[in-house]
């Protein structure tokens, strides 16, 4: 089965691999805007590669929209219709977006954070599908079922509201670890005090609900400790503002 991977960042990059080493499965081509993106990604394949969409090839299998949402509308539009069956992996677009321009579409999310210097296997990542026609579910969850045994069916909605759920807890949570690490940088304290921290806090939401895991001085609106640290956190406006929206937000929903 031949498989046309348009684009060349993280998620292109892991999801492509994952393809590639099935049976019977060949990326045939790499499309990205940046040329050398592609290239980088096709030599890994082995494969051709593109910056053009009108070079495009028309005759394979699967083509896997692995864009941003926000260049996601312009490719498709771009590109002719063929009879392959085209995906996005986006959490947040509607299966609807590939709607006027083709018959065959569907979508394929996996819900993991995805960066090009870390390996990482399918095997147990979540893949949501979803499919417009009938006959192109079973091709789609055969695929997804080969690259991992977590495969769940969710509609455009559900799947918006998990992307906004995944959010919060990866991409917001990592941009806390990001601060946490600025403000050990300062005292030239090494990050590695956090990590037993950061596990056990991870380790407990699998045993309880995370409202029960919570702790800390927000909790049960500890002042004096909270007014300390925003105080040493005056000279960066943003982040005390982050910190008094997040302690109170933590009491509120203690209450």
């Amino acid at each position: 089965m031949r498989v046309v991977v348009i684009g060349a960042g993280n998620v292109a990059t892991h999801l492509s691999v994952a393809i590639a080493s099935l049976a019977d499965m060949e990326i045939i081509q790499v499309y990205s805007h940046t040329e050398i993106h592609a290239q980088v990604l096709a030599t890994r394949l082995q494969c051709d590669y593109t910056a053009d969409l009108s070079h495009i090839r028309n005759d394979a299998d699967i083509y896997l929209f692995a864009l941003k949402d926000q260049a996601l509308e312009s490719v498709i539009c771009s590109i002719p219709s063929n009879n392959g069956l085209w995906l996005h992996t986006s959490g947040s677009m509607p299966i609807s977006v590939f709607s006027g321009f083709t018959e065959r579409y569907g979508v394929l999310y996996p819900l993991q954070t995805f960066s090009k210097s870390r390996e990482i296997t399918f095997e147990g990542i979540p893949l949501f599908i979803e499919c417009y026609r009938k006959e192109d579910k079973e091709l789609l969850e055969g695929l997804a079922r080969r690259l991992s045994g977590n495969v769940c069916e969710l509609s455009s909605e559900k799947r918006r509201s998990l992307h906004l759920a995944a959010v919060f807890a990866c991409n917001f949570t990592n941009h806390i670890y990001a601060l946490a690490e600025e403000i050990l940088q300062k005292e030239g304290l090494s990050r590695d005090y956090l990590f037993p921290l950061i596990d056990e806090t991870a380790s407990k939401i699998h045993e309880m609900p995370a409202r029960e895991a919570q702790t800390g001085p927000a909790i049960r609106y500890d002042e004096n400790i909270i007014n300390k640290h925003l105080a040493m956190l005056a000279d960066d406006s943003a982040v005390q503002t982050l910190y008094r929206l997040l302690s109170q937000s933590i009491h509120n929903k203690q209450q």
